[in-house]
């Protein structure tokens, strides 16, 4: 049986759920996010296994982040110029081969840090060219009308999945070891490659693969001849290397800081995931109410004091209200930039926008991560925690200098 969004049930609903294609979708991609974030737990908590190194654990999230740097434009360029169902399609499929290998190799017991980290950044390859497929997608699931809320839809998925994944994955690694978490991984993505090969959106008009390139070159172009694109990425790519310690440093602080064991470290990562659902609801009440400029330099500092808080060794309490604030004020912050990318950017040019945004801010999160983690090594965790607290609070200081482009009517991200 083949997926359809035309239902003439739904024709005048305003929910996205009430589309069947729309919610195919969305459960799988919850589902395969899930899987995911399951498959990060064990990467990490494996890694710290084999090395017991600073370095090396801080590098699964640069393994993780670098190939959204290296492919995303071209990604978003051969989704606006091909068939779309077939490029996510594809990478699902890679993904599940990459997933089922890293399963099979921990299984043998062959697994090395090099290895490790080379899957993990394939697994991002995947990601990658998949992302901006989907997001390009919304359209074709659902009426245009009911975008927005489908936008909205997916995001919760997203985050419930960060919230629960994170501490099932604990539980996993805990109970049946690393390949367990990468097998579940490779299982999670079966569902919406069977979803997206029943799906059958309506045919577009494709345009010129010749022009590929140009467009690339274009958005590149267009971004950096933009004062207010060029801000909202550069700051993005500063706020991304400076918060970027927490979560690369999340195995290290929940053995060595709390002395908890993959169950913990998965408990905490959920805090943290927690922290990003509360800042996704009150981003919209900062953005209406303050200028993009204040919202983040609040959710800097947000970051910033979690960090201390996390340093400080107060044990798992109030390491757990630290991750808290320094989830909600990352979220807070990247929505804001993402909000600020999406005004100062004409509709022609808004994919590719986006792209060169998530490119700069994974940018410093690859970055980030392995300096860190070089810190964490020579200096011990808390000192690295609360150098990058320190810069993300002189970051702010950029502002008064660069600051943020704010527009009344601030869409919702």
């Amino acid at each position: 049986m083949r997926i359809s969004a035309e239902d003439p049930a739904a024709s005048t609903a305003t929910s996205p759920f009430a589309f069947p294609v729309f919610r195919a979708v969305w459960l799988a991609s919850t589902a395969s996010h899930f899987g995911g974030l399951i498959q990060s737990v064990g990467a990490a908590w494996i890694m710290l296994s084999l090395t017991h190194s600073a370095k090396y654990v801080a590098l699964v999230q640069t393994a993780a982040a670098l190939p959204i740097v290296l492919v995303s434009l071209l990604a978003g360029a051969v989704a606006d110029n091909g068939d779309r169902r077939r490029l996510m399609l594809g990478a699902q499929l890679f993904m599940l081969l990459v997933a089922l290998a890293l399963a099979i190799l921990g299984w043998l017991d062959r697994l090395t840090p090099a290895l490790l980290l080379g899957m993990t950044f394939l697994l991002g390859c995947g990601a990658a060219f998949h992302a901006p497929a989907w997001q390009a997608s919304v359209g074709d699931l659902v009426p245009r009308p009911v975008i927005p809320a489908a936008i909205v839809a997916n995001g919760l998925g997203f985050n419930l999945s960060r919230t629960v994944g994170p501490a099932v994955g604990g539980v996993i690694v805990s109970a049946g070891g690393a390949t367990a978490a990468f097998l579940v991984n490779a299982i999670s993505f079966v569902g919406l490659i069977v979803v997206l090969s029943r799906w059958r959106p309506t045919a577009r008009k494709l345009p010129d693969r010749q022009k590929i390139g140009a467009s690339m070159l274009g958005g590149v172009r267009y971004a950096v001849g933009s004062r207010a694109l060029r801000i909202s990425m550069i700051r993005a790519g500063l706020f991304g290397t400076m918060s970027s310690a927490i979560l690369a440093l999340m195995p290290l602080v929940a053995r060595d800081l709390v002395g908890g064991d993959a169950r913990v470290f998965g408990t905490l990562l959920a805090i943290f995931g927690l922290g990003s659902i509360l800042g996704s609801f009150v981003s919209r009440w900062f953005r209406q109410s303050l200028s993009n400029e204040t919202t983040v330099r609040i959710a800097s500092m947000g970051v910033a004091c979690g960090a201390i808080g996390i340093a400080a060794d107060l044990g798992f309490i109030a390491t757990g209200a630290a991750l808290l604030a320094a989830g909600a004020g990352t979220v807070l912050a990247l929505s804001t930039f993402n909000v600020s990318v999406q005004m100062s950017a004409p509709p022609m040019m808004l994919a590719r926008s986006l792209a060169l945004y998530q490119m700069a801010t994974y940018a410093g999160i690859a970055l980030g991560s392995g300096v860190f983690g070089l810190v964490a090594q020579a200096c011990g965790v808390s000192v690295a925690l609360i150098l990058a607290a320190l810069f993300q609070m002189l970051l702010t200081l950029f502002g008064r200098r660069w600051p943020l482009q704010h527009t009344k009517g601030q869409i919702m991200t």
